[in-house]
């Protein structure tokens, strides 16, 4: 089914997933959770695009893929984004290692645009994707736009405390998701004193939603 309810280590705010562009992100992540499955060729799924997505529903869409990668069409985008215009009484979730796509285009109403800022260093297992730098630089921009913010440090790595709050900082969330690593990448994390630090930096200027798999690193005393 092409609309999918939400399961498993997903947003807890997320009710639905739509993924009408399919197949291997450019960005090429280490720790991304869809290594685990054979992947495609990045396409285009026609049969998708025809989904009813219904009303009431906060629906992530591109949850298995950056379908704002750079190689990504932009004809397939927007396609994507008339579809979504048509539902109008859901609200919907984008979210990009690559932002800068979010600027092409005018705000949808029930739109909420997000990025993966999980550090202000930079690791080996980023793969491909823009620095943090880059990320927060265009959802700054987006903000003074008009639009609506909400910042991922998902799969939480090594950082420096005050350079990671002040990247955060400047992209002017509504809201900042936390979590860890749940697959066993192995990645360079930080320890549980700096994610308690780090909870309590964010929190005097937004708010903050621990996941549950956070636990693993702090003890479940954040």
């Amino acid at each position: 089914m092409p609309l999918r309810e939400s399961k498993g280590n997903m947003y807890p705010f997320v009710t639905h997933t739509w993924n009408p562009i399919k197949g291997r992100c450019s960005h090429d992540c280490e720790y991304c959770y869809m290594k685990r499955f054979p992947q495609r060729e990045l396409h285009l799924d026609e049969k998708d695009l025809r989904t009813d997505l219904g009303s009431g529903r906060f629906i992530f869409v591109g949850s298995s893929t950056d379908m704002w990668a750079e190689d990504v069409p932009l004809k397939w985008i927007n396609n994507v984004l008339y579809k979504c215009q048509d539902y109008p009484l859901n609200t919907y979730l984008f979210q990009s290692k690559d932002p800068r796509g979010f600027l092409a285009y005018p705000n949808i109403e029930k739109l909420i645009y997000g990025t993966t800022i999980e550090t202000n260093q930079w690791h080996r297992c980023m793969g491909k994707a823009p620095v943090p730098e880059f990320r927060a630089k265009a959802m700054n921009e987006l903000f003074h736009f008009g639009h609506r913010i909400m910042i991922t440090i998902e799969p939480i790595l090594d950082f420096d405390l005050e350079d990671l709050v002040e990247l955060i900082h400047c992209t002017h969330p509504e809201w900042v998701n936390i979590g860890a690593d749940s697959q066993g990448h192995h990645l360079p994390e930080p320890s549980a004193e700096k994610v308690k630090a780090l909870i309590e930096q964010l929190s005097l200027f937004t708010t903050v939603k621990i996941k549950s798999n956070l636990k693993r690193i702090t003890g479940g005393n954040e």
